[in-house]
């Protein structure tokens, strides 16, 4: 994305926002664009990656602008530098609604402009999913209008301002769908609220197919926050349930279920709790495979290396450099700079000079070493475009080390390299707004050919149809299963 589509998502944002009362500077808010583009130009290690010195310069020049100009809003600026972020094609890179103060996120996302649906993109079409406290709408239903618009006219409104890793579509397309609504604040209804805002009326009205290719029109009433949070609890698993699930099926198989890895302040022992199964599996000859459901998974901590670490031969290690641009933070940005771990200010001497631009940190970390109990069971692990992060290492790792089948839907991420692994909260004085910036560049070898600008195909690819779910067929999980079956 270059310039003149900031400036169209620019557009869509003064109509959005229209008739909210503008905030009065409380601080030099070209000073916070200062910020933003001294970060980007000596931290992230991936800003020149889509970007060459001319494109990111001309893209930070219009957030100036964006950014100063008198009628701007809190949310002409969250639009704007969440334009201005996408550009560098960085999965981690964003104004991450989750990190940004209660004032903001109380002005901007928690307004009641919501579709009271679940829904993902599938051939190009917006299809209802099921869901508890879900209006009458059938599973299966494609969604042909809303308020009189395609839903393709919202696609092309919301698109440029997903965060994807290089030109993975298919991530973008799941970023923009509610097929997960477990966090505080889905990036659909953030995005959806600020560019399109709610309907007139307070009901959106839908023009429906239904599976039995019907045409039918129901009018919904919005939803705010709070109703989606409702939704999302009901979706979860029971309070005080760990969020992970292990289940031996009738057929000798078991399912874990790992919906979220993001499991950084939990009290949970979940090392302790993952690892007291795969003992258990390890010693049960009468267990025929294991599948692990990482459906829906971006990242988080890498839960999944127990699991290498049972199935691998050999140290597992996945051929790319760690790469960051300084050894230390300059002293004026640490009081912009939040982080839980203070050791990313300072690289020390383990970070080695490699040309003009990159430092080199170890591959140690990330090397996963055998040990504990063996798993001799066949694996099935069950991707989609969500696996960007750390689950997306998971599935780099289970297809390079040969140690089971991916089946589903092609992994977020890119095979040429995401930003990631440490990380700064970059928090904006004047404007009071923050983003994620990713510190650590995992890149392909040097010399290496460049690999396709996309996420992991699976071994096995399936897709649910329109029928699929109407009937609320999970084929993925079928077809694992047959497939462990005959190995």
């Amino acid at each position: 994305m270059r310039r003149r589509t900031l400036l169209s998502a620019l557009a869509c944002t003064t109509t959005a926002t229209a008739g909210w009362a503008a905030d009065p500077p409380s601080a030099d808010l070209a000073g916070d664009v200062d910020i933003v583009a001294e970060v980007l130009t000596t931290l992230h290690p991936g800003a020149l990656r889509y970007h060459d010195a001319g494109s990111l310069a001309a893209v930070l020049q219009q957030l100036r602008r964006a950014f100063t100009a008198p009628e701007a809003d809190d949310g002409a600026r969250y639009l704007a530098l969440a334009g201005a972020l996408a550009t560098l094609r960085c999965g981690h890179s964003f104004a991450n609604p989750a990190n940004q103060s209660r004032r903001v996120a109380q002005a901007l996302f928690d307004r009641p402009t919501r579709l009271p649906l679940r829904f993902r993109w599938l051939d190009g079409q917006m299809v209802v999913l099921p869901s508890p406290l879900q209006p009458d709408v059938a599973p299966g239903s494609v969604i042909e209008a809303i308020d009189g618009l395609a839903p393709d006219d919202w696609w092309r409104r919301l698109a440029p301002l997903a965060r994807v890793d290089g030109h993975n579509l298919g991530k973008a397309r799941r970023q923009l769908s509610l097929e997960e609504v477990d966090g505080q604040w889905p990036l659909f209804d953030v995005l959806q609220g600020l560019l399109i805002g709610g309907p007139a009326s307070g009901a959106w009205r839908l023009q429906l197919r239904t599976p039995q290719g019907r045409q039918t029109t129901v009018e919904l009433p919005a939803w705010s926050g709070e109703q989606r949070r409702a939704q999302a609890r009901a979706l979860a698993p029971a309070q005080g349930a760990t969020p992970w699930s292990w289940t031996v099926r009738p057929d000798g198989v078991v399912l874990l279920r790992m919906p979220t890895w993001a499991v950084y302040n939990s009290r949970w022992d979940w090392q302790g709790w993952l690892n007291e199964r795969l003992d258990e599996l390890a010693a049960d000859r009468a267990v025929r495979g294991l599948v692990i459901d990482l459906r829906g998974n971006e990242g988080g901590l890498d839960c999944g290396h127990p699991v290498i670490e049972r199935l691998a031969r050999a140290p597992s290690l996945l051929p790319q450099r760690r790469l960051v641009r300084y050894r230390r933070t300059p002293a004026h940005l640490n009081p912009v700079l939040d982080t839980w771990d203070d050791s990313f200010r300072d690289w020390g001497e383990a970070a080695r000079p490699v040309d003009e631009r990159f430092l080199a940190l170890p591959p140690g970390p990330t090397t996963v070493q055998p040990r504990g109990a063996r798993l001799t069971q066949p694996l099935a692990v069950l991707v989609d475009a969500s696996n960007s992060s750390a689950t997306f290492g998971f599935a780099q790792r289970v297809r390079q080390d040969r140690l089971g089948l991916l089946v589903g839907e092609p992994t977020g991420g890119n095979l040429r390299g995401i930003n990631g692994g440490a990380f700064f909260f970059v928090r904006l004085p004047a404007s009071g707004l923050s983003f994620d910036l990713p510190l650590i560049g995992y890149y392909p070898p040097e010399g290496a050919p460049l690999p396709e600008d996309a996420g992991l195909q699976p071994d096995h690819r399936v897709t649910p149809s329109l029928a699929d779910i109407a009937a609320g067929r999970d084929v993925v999980l079928e077809r694992a299963l047959a497939l462990l079956k005959q190995a």
